[in-house]
Order: structure tokens, then C-alpha cells, then sequence
């Protein structure tokens, strides 16, 4: 005997179609329609109009919300995203590979004996802050340390 032809009720579109806005994939809401779920073939075929319409009427309603969010004022970060997503905005850094004319960077050498002055006591400060393991073995701190201030003063 054949099976009997499916009839989708209104209270079966309704679920669809809300269950499409929340993001739920067609197998499990293929399972969720009727006492025993239906094929996802079937679902497509009689519930294709509420499977569209459910996934574009929640990105409208959340489209709204973030509209009202980023042209409110109070929502900043909101504001940025839009302008990123929507207006093709982005966030730019200059990254210089050259001096004045395109030749190289100058550079001083009191501006490069600070430079490296700072970056070694950032790392002599994150030694003494940090646990590394086996460092016992290595030796002392006083033969491992290195000599940061005679470091800027060589010239």
C-alpha cells in the first residue's frame, strides 16, 4: 500500500520557517515535522517558500537591530562593524620599507643603542617575571644575564 500523499498544515509552515530563521539545518528540521519527521526532500519540496523566507526575514531583523545599534551613538563598536561590513572601511598600517626617496632608513646611533637598551631590559624584565623550565641547569643569573647597560654605551 502506498504511503499517503504529505499535506503540510499552517502551524507546520510556521515551525519551519521559524526553525530556518534560527539557522537549524534541514535534516534536523526535516525530523522535527510531523509525528515521525519527514524526508529532507520532502521538506524542500513542499516548505521551499518558508526555508527561504525564514533565513532572509532573520538576517532583516538582525540587520535592523545592528543598524539602529551603529547609528544610535551608544554602540561603537557596532558603528565600526557596519562601516567595515557595509561601507568598505578597513584599518590600514603603514608598513615603511625605505627612507626619504626611497633609500634606507637612518637611524642614529644614540636612537639604535636606545632601541636595543629597552628591548633588553623589556626581556631582562620578562626573564626575571618568567619561569623557564630547566633554566637551573643553565647556571647562574649573574653567567646567563646580559650586560645591559654596557651594552648602550658601546658605540
Amino acid at each position: 500500500m502506498a504511503r499517503p500523499r504529505f499535506k503540510a498544515t499552517s502551524e507546520q509552515r510556521r515551525t519551519v520557517e521559524t526553525l530556518a530563521a534560527y539557522g537549524t539545518p534541514e535534516e534536523e528540521l526535516a525530523r522535527s515535522i510531523g509525528e515521525h519527521g519527514i524526508d529532507p526532500k520532502t521538506l524542500r519540496k513542499y516548505f521551499r517558500h518558508e526555508l527561504n523566507v525564514g533565513a532572509t526575514k532573520a538576517n532583516s531583523a538582525v540587520a535592523q537591530t545592528l543598524y539602529k545599534m551603529a547609528t544610535s551613538g551608544t554602540y561603537p563598536a557596532a558603528t565600526m562593524f557596519w562601516l567595515k561590513c557595509r561601507a568598505g572601511w578597513k584599518e590600514t598600517t603603514v608598513l615603511q620599507h625605505g627612507g626619504p626617496n626611497g633609500g634606507p632608513i637612518q637611524i642614529s646611533n644614540d636612537e639604535l643603542n636606545k632601541t636595543i637598551t629597552d628591548e633588553l631590559a623589556r626581556i631582562a624584565a620578562s626573564r626575571a617575571v618568567a619561569t623557564i623550565p630547566g633554566a637551573a641547569d643553565a647556571g647562574t643569573e649573574d653567567e646567563t644575564a646580559l650586560p645591559v647597560e654596557g651594552l648602550a654605551r658601546q658605540t
